[in-house]
């Protein structure tokens, strides 16, 4: 039988890793078994944004000299050196395609204005020898302005994790990992050598990997091994070619507002909820940190937790017993991060019918939230205080033993909305006596575990930073 429950477990594990692999990524459904014809280069999610941008009054011609990899990164490499550079090297073509696509700039060739000078003199050459001398070529358009800047940064493994499972050969695993590639961009006005505008924008580049297998004999001499996965690597290419279409719509939606450049008359409407979605957009992008987390609220100073718990008592018998009670805390806080707290609560541990012991704790703790800007914050939290074994069933007298007391525990806290949100914890309570249960045996003093769950109340937290 038990054999049965066990095997019946492993192929779980295995149906759920192929049902992972099968659902959870397209990749895994368009492998490549054979070769592929030539095709056009793939879009960004926004490239269509900017080919929707407001028309523009007027056309800016633009100047490209150089806007190139400044990080001078390699790929990165578990194995030894890697000599392949981690981004594009060719980011100038790139931005002046965002420049076509945008339809608000009129690119000219700077970065090999050598070669276009040099062709212009043999075109010149051949019309003196067969022409008039006074056909002449017409001039080289100038730049209104000159597009500056590049790929500052790239920064390898900012995010790394995974996890996996297995039970008796039969499991399955995923892995990630998160690059970051950095785009500035500025635009300086030819006239004046002022610099008009400097934008900057980010994009994460994500690798994944995610595999399954079983091993296992499933008769004598009779084994079964089989194993998939797959792995995927978003390319660099497209992450770089995202950053810079983001810069440059960022760039003429901020000249925009600033009155650089204008807008066709017809397109005012158009504009002016284009620049607001912009401006709620750098209002989320300011309360978002570089993993992409947003820091949306500011911590209560003072809160106020009532809830019911679980107690569960191991002493000296050989049984444990398990009890609910219920306890309300008081938080205040010395500043975003750490804070002081008083935490009152009655229970019962029970070991039936060894024990039935009534207790009422008072503790004073010292409470560290680690994300005091978020929604959902761990709780940490250590102390000391008093508990006070009950001789009488009401929960208001006082009359009974009194121990000091140790703990410390873990939590996590929800916010629901400016006034409320939810707090579950564990901690462990260690009474300094191991007559707790009213028998002294052993070496060690009695404890128990207790598991909380309650709603949280804040007062005066306003809902956004």
């Amino acid at each position: 039988m038990f054999r049965f429950i066990r095997i019946q477990a492993g192929m779980a594990l295995v149906v759920l890793a192929a049902f992972q692999l099968l659902t959870g990524c397209s990749a895994y459904l368009n492998q490549p078994t054979k070769t592929q014809s030539a095709r056009l280069g793939e879009e960004t999610t926004i490239t269509a944004e900017l080919r929707q941008l407001p028309t523009p009054r007027e056309k800016i011609v633009a100047a490209v000299y150089k806007f190139r990899d400044q990080t001078g990164q390699y790929k990165p490499s578990e194995t030894g050196a890697n000599w392949s550079t981690a981004v594009s090297q060719g980011t100038t073509n790139i931005l002046l395609k965002a420049l076509e696509e945008s339809g608000w700039f009129v690119p000219i060739e700077r970065e090999n204005i050598s070669n276009l000078i040099n062709e212009r003199k043999i075109i010149r050459s051949g019309m003196a020898q067969y022409k008039n001398e006074a056909d002449n070529l017409p001039p080289l358009l100038f730049a209104g302005i000159i597009l500056e800047g590049g790929i500052v940064s790239y920064d390898a493994n900012t995010i790394t994790g995974g996890a996996g499972l297995r039970f008796f050969g039969a499991g399955g695993s995923g892995q990630y990992r998160q690059d970051r590639v950095t785009v500035y961009l500025r635009a300086v006005a030819t006239k004046s050598g002022k610099i008009l505008k400097t934008v900057y924008t980010s994009k994460t580049i994500l690798s994944q990997a995610v595999d399954g297998g079983l091993f296992r004999y499933v008769s004598f001499k009779r084994l079964l091994e089989a194993e998939t996965g797959y792995a995927t690597n978003e390319p660099s290419q497209m992450a770089v070619t995202e950053a810079v279409e983001k810069a440059v719509q960022s760039l003429v939606l901020e000249g925009i507002r600033d009155n650089l450049w204008a807008v066709d008359e017809k397109a005012v409407e158009k504009t002016e909820k284009m620049l607001a979605d912009y401006d709620h957009e750098k209002t989320t992008m300011s309360e978002t940190d570089v993993y992409g987390a947003r820091n949306t609220a500011e911590p209560s100073m003072v809160t106020f937790h009532p809830y019911g718990s679980v107690w569960r008592y191991k002493g000296d018998f050989a049984t444990s017993g398990i009890q609910t009670g219920f306890g309300v805390a008081a938080d205040l806080y010395l500043n975003k991060y750490l804070g002081f707290q008083m935490n009152g609560s009655l229970g019962t541990l029970a070991n039936n019918p060894a024990i039935t012991c009534r207790l009422t704790t008072l503790q004073g703790n010292l409470i560290y939230r680690a994300l005091p800007f978020r929604k959902v914050t761990p709780l940490l939290y250590a102390g000391a205080g008093l508990v006070l074994s009950r001789t009488e069933a009401s929960p208001f007298t006082l009359h009974g033993k009194r121990y000091a007391l140790l703990n410390g525990g873990v939590g996590v806290e929800y916010a629901f909305s400016k006034t409320v949100g939810l707090r579950t914890t564990l901690d462990y309570q260690q009474p300094l006596t191991d007559e707790l249960d009213e028998t002294r045996s052993g070496r060690y003093y009695d404890y128990y575990l207790r598991g909380s769950i309650g709603l949280t109340f804040y007062l005066n937290r306003p809902t956004h930073r």
